[in-house]
């Protein structure tokens, strides 16, 4: 690919679903999910709510037509035509209606002590992912979750700012730019690591993290794994995949797999570490390949590009109030070509909040 090219693949690529798992299907389980005094979210765009439009960074969904479909039809900063994972996950679990980013100005009592998320759209495990988008790193976020830490005591005490730390629900959603920017891309880290190497490194900087946020009070932690990456729009139209018969990349989700297998044994052997604590894998790799290979049985009649312009390559910057949009973006699994549109969130949290979370019960 032409270094132009390249360039732009990586100011695009702000990252796509990590939240939940096996096979989309809306049934309830017997077993309801636990109650949760707030919500807290550490990650990539998949849940930002907004962080990055206080950061300088060009990685930012503060424009129309992003945020169509949210309340009000106002750009919030989250990338996608609506609300999040996160978002419907805290309104079904009658927590608060809308997960408000930390950096947002004067946030609200209430608002502090309900939860926020951290998350910023870029972002990965690895530090070297955010080197060219100035976005906030994973790592970096538990610093913001000290400073909130901090401010939750100043509103409800100490011991209630522990408690209300300990029964969160924390949600880590991150991995895939790791992989587009630095690897797949971009080779910059395949130049010192095969991909079973960097899959082990990146799990292991997640392993660090978990047990950082674990000694600053969190105890009830679900961590998402990677999507079918190859079946991003944007991977597919970066390996000329631009036809009408566009197909999924195989090399790519065979990695994500293999990510994944690896993580959902990483994380009951960590849970086992850290007193206390449950540790939950939300798969997000089946639930969206569900989607792409039985896309009617969603509503969705186009799996292959977004819904924003050509819907092969438009993204943040390149999506915006010139671009034109589809008439409807609820029959789209893509928002743009790395993100979900707000329906196909709805499923994700919906297997979330009842095939996921009822296992803090186990």
């Amino acid at each position: 690919m032409a270094t132009s090219k390249l360039f732009i693949i990586v100011l695009l690529h702000i990252y796509i679903p990590s939240i939940n798992a096996a096979a989309v299907t809306t049934t309830a389980t017997t077993v309801p999910p636990p109650k949760f005094p707030a919500i807290i979210v550490f990650g990539d765009s998949t849940v930002d709510t907004g962080n990055n439009n206080y950061i300088k960074t060009l990685f930012k969904a503060n424009m129309p037509p992003y945020g169509e479909n949210f309340p009000g039809h106002v750009p919030t900063g989250r990338f996608s035509d609506g609300k999040l994972v996160p978002d419907f996950v805290a309104s079904f679990l009658r927590i608060k209606d809308e997960v408000p980013p930390f950096l947002k100005p004067n946030l609200s009592e209430n608002e502090l002590r309900t939860g926020v998320s951290f998350a910023s759209a870029g972002s990965g495990f690895d530090d070297f992912t955010t080197k060219l988008s100035n976005v906030i790193p994973v790592s970096k976020q538990v610093d913001m979750f000290k400073s909130y830490v901090d401010k939750l005591k100043g509103v409800v005490g100490k011991d209630k700012a522990k408690n209300i730390i300990g029964e969160a629900l924390v949600i880590i959603s991150a991995g895939t730019n790791d992989f587009l920017f630095n690897f797949f891309d971009i080779p910059a880290r395949r130049l010192e690591f095969d991909v079973d190497e960097y899959q082990h490194f990146l799990l292991q900087k997640l392993e660090d993290f978990l047990t950082e946020i674990y000694e600053l009070g969190c105890r009830k932690m679900v961590v998402a794994g990677l999507p079918p990456m190859g079946c991003l729009p944007i991977q597919m139209t970066a390996k000329f995949e631009i036809q009408t018969d566009r197909k999924c990349l195989e090399d790519e989700n065979s990695d994500a797999r293999s990510y994944n297998k690896k993580l959902g044994k990483l994380l009951p052997e960590l849970q086992g570490k850290l007193p206390r604590s449950k540790i939950l894998y939300a798969e997000v790799y089946e639930p969206m390949l569900d989607m792409i290979k039985h896309p009617h049985q969603y509503g969705f009649a186009e799996t292959r590009r977004g819904c924003c312009g050509t819907g092969l390559l438009e993204t943040s910057f390149l999506c915006n109030p010139l671009t034109p949009v589809c008439r409807n973006p609820s029959r789209f699994l893509f928002w743009d070509s790395v993100h979900p549109t707000q329906q196909a969130y709805i499923y994700l949290a919906d297997y979330l909040v009842n095939r996921v979370l009822p296992r803090f019960h186990i």
